[in-house]
């Protein structure tokens, strides 16, 4: 590790890993979870040829808000020749949760990633269901300063009376998004439809997997399981980290 900078409630932890593992950091609230007006932020490069994973030891959890949004930020980085791994766990949207979230990664041409976000729509084991509340959650990543890929999600207001929407999100617990990029990302094609059901695609050298599902742990499985095939052929370890499994 070269330079770190930290200010609370976000912190990065080191776990220790394999000799063959790349190095892992797991980013911890210390505040226990995000609510209505705060703003976190966090820039992560990977130099040439470096390898990293991030992760978290535990679901990040959006509170009820009393109006003000809450604003998460990431930056991602890699150099020619790195690899990085984004494999958080969960964010939990609370009831009434306001929460506006942008992902942005740059990567060299010839640098590897593997991205994955879990997002579920309330707390459906205590009954609980994101009825109102807003989000605005987006993806942006170029390659060698080109933007190939951009998406974004968004609800607000009375949530509940979406759910029958034509391409709506029905009775589902939450949806999750699996993200490869990398010069061989091609051949993991066929693999990645298999993993997801046919809910992949393969646009500008970019591998896109969607998941979506009514049951919070089976959809946690089911990322579990993509990432148990993919991790490897992408360059990584097989399955989930560690932490998540804690």
């Amino acid at each position: 590790m070269r330079h770190l900078a930290q200010e609370a409630p976000l912190r990065a932890l080191f776990p220790g890993v394999e000799p063959d593992e790349a190095p892992e950091a797991a980013i911890v609230n210390t505040g226990g979870g995000v609510v209505g007006g705060d703003h976190y932020a966090i820039d992560v490069e990977v130099e040439p040829g470096a390898a990293l994973t991030i992760t978290t030891p535990a679901a990040e959890k959006i509170y009820r808000s009393a109006g003000e949004h809450a604003r998460i930020e990431t930056r991602l980085r890699a150099a020619d020749g790195a690899r990085l791994e984004w494999l958080p766990q969960e964010t939990i949207l609370f009831d009434e949760a306001r929460l506006r979230r942008r992902l942005d990664i740059d990567l060299a041409p010839t640098a590897r990633f593997l991205g994955v976000e879990i997002l579920l729509f309330g707390r459906r084991a205590s009954g609980e269901w994101l009825s109102t509340g807003a989000l605005r959650d987006s993806w942006m990543l170029r390659i060698g300063g080109r933007l190939v890929w951009a998406d974004a999600f968004g609800l607000d207001g009375y949530i509940a009376a979406r759910r029958a929407a034509p391409f709506g999100i029905g009775d589902a617990a939450g949806y999750a998004t699996i993200l490869v990029a990398g010069p061989t990302v091609a051949e993991l094609y066929p693999l990645a439809r298999q993993c997801a059901a046919g809910a992949a695609s393969l646009v500008n050298g970019v591998l896109l997997l969607r998941f979506l599902d009514n049951d919070a742990a089976r959809l946690r499985g089911m990322v579990i399981e993509a990432l148990a095939a993919l991790r490897p052929a992408a360059g990584g370890r097989g399955g989930a980290p560690r932490l998540w499994m804690s």
